[in-house]
């Protein structure tokens, strides 16, 4: 693995204006602040306001008044704003990505720079739906009109993580506006810089308190909006242990909620998969190129014994080709840990991996202690060879690059310890018997299932959990109904 090189200047948004309430860029009540910190160097980039319980009163009465007429605005003018803010964020994909970048530490080539496009295009994608917030008809007779309509439901508060904030944000953002909400928005507090350009964007084209972004730390911002009595709806996308607070939250008031949480995805390649393609799914599946920062990471490998330790060779030759180092690097392939919280979790995942006796290291380990890759959140892509599906590793999300790579024979036994875990967001199968697997498909318990790819969501495909990998769906028309509209029916005697 390479060592971070010397990049161009950064020309990232990195003085925010403050946070969003009601058109306005404004400080906490408390006048406290948020130090935001450069994973890549350990240095300090920004400072954003610290909001609580006060600014959360303040941002859902903005939304409340703005909602009365913002849901009254007709649904193909909600969905032209949407796509002018599309527009507008497509023409400075650029500076975004590259906040994206310093902020989180993805790689601007490999990750950054796709989010801030996937960002603009899940605004364009809304947009076009404002036309199909269609209700249905009944047939009671000739004498009897009954039908359905989609309506609003009011304000949504919506919390998103750090790991792909953009794109999170946007996929709360621009489905709730279309649908005729108004939005109250947590920020993670360790990655809020690009979703406050992403706001700022938005607000050139919104009117005032349609969108509002606080940027706060959970127990002191997100549970009181989690909590609030004018919030209408719970959008949350986050680990599942503060899905099920965010869920209790819901649960006191009977106010809907939608989650999209953690995950432990399996990839099971059958024996007639064993060619540089699968590998290079592999590698995509599990997301290295995002430090395996992700939900859908394909962080268990369950290979065909005969294929096993061939398939591992070609995989550690691939992952050794990818560029660890500075995130804004052009030649950068895997950028860094989002904080040093999360990487001295990594790295006791790796440390367990390294002290149990059924465990083979195949490659990776702990990373370097001195050199330039010491001076940031820089860990090492990590794949343990084991026969179980019982240990720590295999059944817990990690959140980073460290995969279990588990021995099979038996395709039934395969399918049954894939489903063995608590999670079901994703899976992938990869054989070239599209029969075998669509069946494979079929059987695994997970809201969304690649064959023979290991890509991310993209506009349109509908995305969500089984088990405690989440409720409700995104990315998708059916998202967007289901989760920010509920369905009124009238009925109308025409007889009188």
């Amino acid at each position: 693995m390479n060592a971070p090189t010397t990049a161009a200047p950064v020309r990232a948004a990195l003085s925010p204006k403050g946070m969003l309430i009601d058109g306005q860029w404004v400080e906490a009540a408390s006048g406290q602040r948020i130090a935001i910190e450069n994973p890549a160097n350990r240095s300090r980039i920004a400072e954003v306001p610290r909001a609580a319980a006060a600014d959360v009163d303040r941002a859902v009465a903005a939304a409340a008044r703005a909602q009365v007429a913002w849901r009254r605005v007709p649904p193909r003018e909600r969905g032209l704003a949407l796509l002018r803010i599309a527009d507008a964020m497509e023409a400075r994909v650029e500076e975004i990505a590259r906040t994206i970048a310093t902020e989180t530490g993805n790689a601007l080539r490999t990750q950054a720079r796709g989010e801030a496009k996937l960002a603009a295009d899940i605004f364009r994608y809304f947009g076009g739906l404002g036309s199909e917030l269609k209700g249905e008809t009944i047939p009671l007779g000739e004498h009897v009109l009954s039908y359905t309509r989609r309506e609003p439901l009011g304000v949504v508060g919506a919390i998103i993580p750090w790991n792909a904030p953009l794109m999170l944000g946007a996929l709360k953002i621009a489905p709730a506006l279309c649908a005729g909400n108004t939005l109250v928005m947590k920020a993670a507090e360790d990655a809020p810089l690009a979703v406050l350009l992403m706001a700022e964007i938005c607000q050139q084209f919104l009117p005032a308190g349609a969108l509002n972004l606080l940027t706060g730390y959970g127990p002191e911002c997100g549970a009181p909006l989690a909590q609030h009595p004018g919030i209408a709806k719970l959008s949350f996308t986050g680990s599942t242990e503060v899905g099920k607070i965010v869920m209790r939250a819901a649960a006191e008031r009977i106010v809907p909620v939608s989650l999209e949480l953690g995950g432990k995805s399996p990839s099971i390649v059958y024996p007639d998969a064993d060619a540089d393609w699968t590998v290079d799914g592999i590698v995509a599946a599990m997301r290295f190129t995002r430090q395996s920062q992700s939900c859908t990471a394909g962080s268990r490998l369950f290979l065909h014994a005969d294929i096993f330790d061939s398939f591992l060779g070609k995989l550690e030759k691939k992952t050794a080709a990818l560029k660890i180092g500075n995130p804004l690097d052009e030649a950068t392939d895997i950028g860094t840990i989002i904080n040093a919280k999360q990487f001295n979790k990594v790295c006791g995942y790796v440390q367990d991996g390294l002290q149990r006796s059924d465990a083979k290291l195949v490659f990776g380990g702990l990373p370097p202690k001195t050199g330039p890759l010491s001076e940031g959140y820089y860990a090492i892509p990590t794949v343990f060879a084991d026969r179980s599906n019982d240990w720590r590793l295999a059944r817990e999300e990690i959140f980073g690059p460290v995969l279990v790579a588990i021995r099979w024979t038996d395709e039934a036994d395969a399918i049954r310890m894939a489903n063995d875990s608590h999670y079901g967001l994703a899976a992938y199968v990869w054989t070239h018997d599209i029969g075998r697997g669509l069946r494979a498909a079929h059987d695994i318990e997970s809201g969304w299932v690649q064959v023979n790819q290991g890509g991310g969501q993209v506009p349109g495909m509908s995305y969500g959990g089984f088990k405690q990998s989440g409720i409700g769906r995104e990315f998708s028309l059916e998202g967007m109904l289901d989760s920010f509209t509920q369905r009124k029916n009238v009925t109308v005697n025409l007889a009188v």
